[in-house]
């Protein structure tokens, strides 16, 4: 993309609001469509993060932009197509745009949550979600202590959305099912959580432990010692994790390569037809070559294909008497 000239003087975030606005009023740019991530911008325009970051939240306040969880920033649908290019920018007079000045811990947690939703957790720094907040880069700092810091709180504040029934499901395998569910649809919803930290160096936050104490709950009261009961909790939370762990490894694959998942298999169908054709991998092959359009990976269908399968498994178990450690 070549870079619009911007007036003599004029900041850098200013002259990419320019650019960006110039696309979406020649129609380059439509209703719906994706714009730059804080990223492509700093690359494109040899900006810091930051920079780029305080262009997108400034296009965001005139309501041309709008963020979307996982699709990152779009053109708003009721953005003024028709704006002068390098016209004043004027912030809408609202409530929300009043807010902006009222710093608080939870609208940082927030734009950081919103950061990460829409561009991945490596996206996030203290000064992105300053410019996003439209405040001094030093403000957060003034509520969290640093990064670290800030990410356990998105966690936590990630963790805590969902809520439980006062009244559990009858029988352990239905909560177990619906606990599951609840966890799998966190990570859905905020797939850089799966991110944070290895099964071995657990996430210590309140509301994932929540989580855990509604699925150690469940399983208590047949028989099974504390070692093995708590196996279990982890073999069901790995389950959860291992695949939502897929989730954000896509998003990012896709945001670094420009290309969909369905695209770039597609450009790698010369070397997968190489590799069945080889005649080295015959059950490879022939598996394969069941599929009439080829396979479809989906992460939804495997979450509840493999949930099913656990608790079949874990039935005798948890049922049966004088269990017997799962180690």
């Amino acid at each position: 993309m070549t870079k619009p000239t911007g007036a003599s003087g004029q900041p850098p975030y200013l002259r990419i609001v320019a650019g960006i606005r110039q696309r979406i009023s020649d129609g380059e740019l439509a209703p719906g469509d994706r714009v730059p991530s804080t990223r492509q911008l700093a690359r494109q325009w040899g900006v810091a993060l930051a920079t780029a970051t305080k262009a997108l939240t400034t296009l965001r306040l005139e309501g041309l932009v709008e963020t979307r969880p996982r699709a990152g920033t779009v053109v708003a649908g009721t953005a003024d197509a028709g704006a002068v290019p390098g016209a004043p920018l004027r912030k809408r007079s609202s409530p929300a745009a009043a807010a902006e000045q009222e710093l608080s811990l939870e609208r940082i947690v927030r734009a950081a949550i919103g950061i990460a939703d829409a561009e991945g957790l490596s996206a996030l720094s203290m000064r992105g979600v300053a410019a996003r907040l439209g405040v001094a880069a030093m403000s957060p700092y003034r509520y969290v202590t640093g990064k670290d810091n800030l990410v356990l709180l998105m966690a936590d504040a990630a963790f805590g959305e969902p809520s439980y029934p006062t009244e559990a499901p009858e029988g352990w395998r239905a909560r177990i099912e619906l606990g599951s569910r609840t966890l799998w649809a966190v990570y859905r919803r905020h797939p850089w959580l799966a991110q944070l930290g290895p099964l071995t160096r657990p996430l210590l936050v309140p509301n994932l432990i929540a989580h855990g104490e509604w699925m150690l709950r469940a399983l208590d009261g047949h028989g099974l010692d504390r070692a093995t009961l708590f196996d279990v909790h982890v073999l069901l939370y790995s389950h959860v994790q291992g695949l939502a762990v897929n989730l954000e490894w896509e998003a990012h694959a896709e945001a670094s390569t420009g290309q969909s998942e369905d695209q770039w298999m597609d450009s790698r169908a010369a070397t997968l037809e190489e590799l069945v054709e080889s005649g080295r991998f015959p059950t490879f092959a022939k598996v394969l070559g069941a599929f009439d359009d080829g396979y479809d990976l989906r992460l939804d269908a495997l979450f509840e294909s493999g949930l099913r399968a656990l608790l079949d498994g874990l039935t005798p178990l948890i049922e049966g008497s004088g269990a017997t450690a799962v180690r």
